[in-house]
């Protein structure tokens, strides 16, 4: 999606902590965090934040919280309220069974699942970190949702097997004022899948004037 957007848009990739087997992993609060130092780090001090999946959870939390950092959100097949959550989720925050089922599922490629690749021990603990704050922290955050004052569109495949529609229809609810775009028959991957219709919606939300 970087190479969509071409150099017309200045753009920054942030990694989640602890996928790097140096940094501590966390939760959702905890990444949105570490996005802040990373902005800081930079020398940014309002952006468009852009958030797929776990980490749409993230962008909306930046929104919530650090309203004067964020010019605007895209929040693409975002897991960013409990009606994202699926079964699964608590069998992959378990304990014991739950790093074990993660690594089957991606090795076996029979779904996807809502973290990057699990290749090593440092990814599935983050992983597995992740899984089990985001069960404490989504309902934390689906009461923060009404305080977002960023323009907002969240964008949904409607054939996502990962995060269902229905919960990113219900999320451009929750926001005020954002704006629902639905790609039809899109899966989960959307910006890899939909790169340019992602950009184009990138550029959009940079047009916007906020007063």
């Amino acid at each position: 999606m970087l190479t969509e957007l071409g150099d017309t848009v200045p753009a920054i990739a942030i990694d989640r902590p602890g996928y790097d087997g140096v940094s501590e992993p966390g939760g959702i609060a905890h990444s949105a965090q570490a996005a802040l130092r990373r902005l800081d780090s930079d020398g940014i001090e309002r952006a468009t934040i852009v958030g797929f999946s776990y980490g749409g959870a993230v962008a909306a939390w930046l929104g919530a919280d650090h309203p004067e950092r964020v010019k605007a959100l895209i929040l693409v097949s975002a897991a960013a309220n409990t009606a994202a959550l699926k079964p699964i989720d608590q069998v992959l925050a378990a304990p014991l069974i739950g790093p074990v089922i993660s690594a089957v599922l991606v090795a076996g490629a029979q779904v996807v699942v809502r973290s990057p690749p699990l290749l090593g021990r440092a990814a599935r603990r983050a992983f597995l970190v992740e899984q089990r704050e985001m069960l404490r922290e989504l309902p934390i955050l689906e009461q923060k949702l009404s305080a977002i004052e960023a323009p907002t569109i969240v964008v949904i495949g409607t054939a996502d097997t990962v995060v269902p529609p229905q919960a990113g229809r219900l999320l451009a609810t929750q926001i005020p004022r954002a704006e629902l775009v639905e790609i039809e028959r899109a899966g989960h991957t959307l910006p890899s899948t939909h790169a340019v219709r992602i950009s184009e919606l990138i550029r959009k939300s940079r047009a916007v004037s906020v007063t």
